[in-house]
């Protein structure tokens, strides 16, 4: 069986040995990483911001663009969607020995600034990056203001 390191260069502890004995004992009952799969996930998110607008890039690796939900209502922007998890059975002589990687619904919700026009809001999903561009009013841009002199 294939299991990944759990040490370098030290020696196995009790708590290596518990997670090796788990794992045994669920592949040996036929589960297929059933703990690590309904256990939920949350994508991670960067948030940049410039003169002109917000830009958030959320991380949906494996995830379909007609699985992801894009919305904004009260002030509020929210992702969610589904990462949906395809066993591939019927190889013969080969089983899941580890299943690390999540799925299932998410959903993250992000209070948006007064200074956002959500009318303009717009979202892309490309190469498993989802980025929503939240473009600033024009009220909110800085502006100069020119400063007169008093001749008097």
């Amino acid at each position: 069986m294939l299991y990944p390191t759990l040490w370098r260069g030290r020696a196995p502890n009790v708590w290596d040995e518990m997670f090796n004995i788990r794992n045994e004992f669920d592949r040996l009952l036929g589960r297929r990483g059933e703990s690590e799969t309904t256990s939920a996930w949350c994508p991670v998110v960067d948030v940049r911001e410039s003169k002109d607008e917000l830009a958030l890039q959320a991380e949906l690796p494996g995830i379909r663009s007609e699985d992801v939900n894009v919305s904004v209502e009260n002030g509020v922007l929210t992702i969610s969607g589904e990462k949906k998890h395809e066993i591939e059975e019927g190889h013969e002589g080969s089983d899941y020995h580890l299943v690390e990687r999540r799925y299932g619904r998410f959903e993250r919700s992000f209070s948006l600034p007064r200074s956002v026009d959500a009318e303009r809001v717009k979202a892309e999903f490309a190469n498993g990056v989802l980025t929503v561009t939240l473009p600033k009013a024009e009220a909110a841009k800085p502006r100069r203001i020119e400063v007169k002199v008093n001749k008097n």
